[in-house]
């Protein structure tokens, strides 16, 4: 129920601004700021990180105890325990990323979100939101999957999935390769090549943050005295400059209050902002099902694709209301044999 809510409300959050299709303005308060609806960065910096902040103000005499012994390149290296809770982890949200990498404007926020939302479901060895390698690693995985999974389109389609795969498209039209499914054709070694640079990024990657542990994990060694100016400034830094004006900082001092006080009454953050990034693809894809079939709701029922993913979506919701009662159920089951 609570879920429920807080999408509903990250949703709420996400329609203000100018309607998608027929340009009127809503829900802006008669404030020209608000015409362009709550940008995306300033939010999630602030329900994220200046939150964040707002909670290490009650803990800034604290300070954090970091071991010694761990500093070093062999101290990172997970063990075979830590290996068998990352692996169902990361390979479900690796999927599930790449998938979300598939579809155009999703991205890798996006998926890293989803995934962690859904490794809340599962259950965890420690509570996520304190460190466990469970969310990390469903993060992560999502995270890279959705990069890997954009190249998808790109390159057997020609449709860029994320603003890097536009960016890509548009150098290799400069060097004269037109993305397609004549590129693993006409040009199969820059092809196979691409994909293959995919695999060496990530041994790359995995030898240069090797690298870096030592050096990165002393922060953690910084007293909280100190992290609270230095987070500050990075949060209203980034807010500042996808706008140019201190209306996104105000958007990330505001939405950070929101989501301390959402970690104060143990809410979650992950469903407001999962359905604050996934409400205008959700908005604009209905209205236009709904244009095509004239505002009928039969559209969404004749395809078999998506009446699976309705079915899905009934028995998610019903799910959590009928295991207590099964629950129960077998409990009175076993009293009474």
């Amino acid at each position: 129920t609570k879920g429920l809510l807080l999408t509903m409300f990250g949703i709420l959050l996400a329609s203000m601004g100018m309607d998608t299709l027929s340009g009127s303005p809503r829900y802006d308060f008669g404030s020209i700021y608000l015409l362009g609806g709550i940008p995306f960065t300033p939010f999630v910096i602030g329900v994220v990180g200046f939150a964040q902040v707002i909670k290490l103000m009650e803990e800034r005499n604290k300070k954090t105890q970091v071991s010694i012994e761990k500093l070093t390149i062999k101290g990172s290296m997970i063990t075979l325990h830590d290996f068998k809770r990352l692996f169902f982890p990361a390979v479900r949200s690796g999927f599930m990323g790449t998938f979300v990498g598939v579809l155009p404007g999703a991205g890798a926020t996006t998926a890293a979100f989803m995934g962690y939302a859904a490794q809340k479901s599962f259950k965890n060895e420690e509570p996520l939101g304190t460190g466990a390698i469970e969310g990390i690693a469903a993060c992560e995985a999502a995270n890279n999957g959705a990069a890997a999974g954009a190249f998808a389109p790109l390159l057997a389609l020609g449709i860029p999935g994320s603003g890097t795969g536009a960016v890509l498209l548009g150098g290799l039209m400069m060097w004269g390769l037109n993305p397609g499914p004549l590129l693993f054709t006409n040009s199969p070694d820059f092809a196979w090549g691409l994909i293959a640079s995919l695999f060496l990024a990530n041994i790359v990657t995995l030898m240069i943050a090797w690298g870096v542990i030592p050096f990165l994990i002393k922060i953690l060694s910084v007293p909280t005295k100190l992290m609270i100016p230095i987070i500050t400034v990075v949060c209203v830094v980034g807010s500042y400059s996808t706008s140019n004006s201190m209306y996104g900082v105000l958007i990330m001092f505001l939405s950070g209050v929101l989501g301390y006080v959402l970690t104060k009454c143990e809410y979650q953050t992950a469903p407001v902002l999962l359905a604050f990034v996934l409400a205008p693809l959700l908005e604009s894809n209905m209205r236009k099902a709904f244009i095509i079939s004239q505002g009928s709701l039969d559209i969404f029922f004749q395809k078999p694709i998506s009446l699976v993913f309705i079915i899905i979506l009934i028995a998610i919701m019903v799910f959590p209301v009928v295991r207590p009662l099964l629950i129960r159920l077998g409990l009175m089951k076993r009293k009474a044999s």
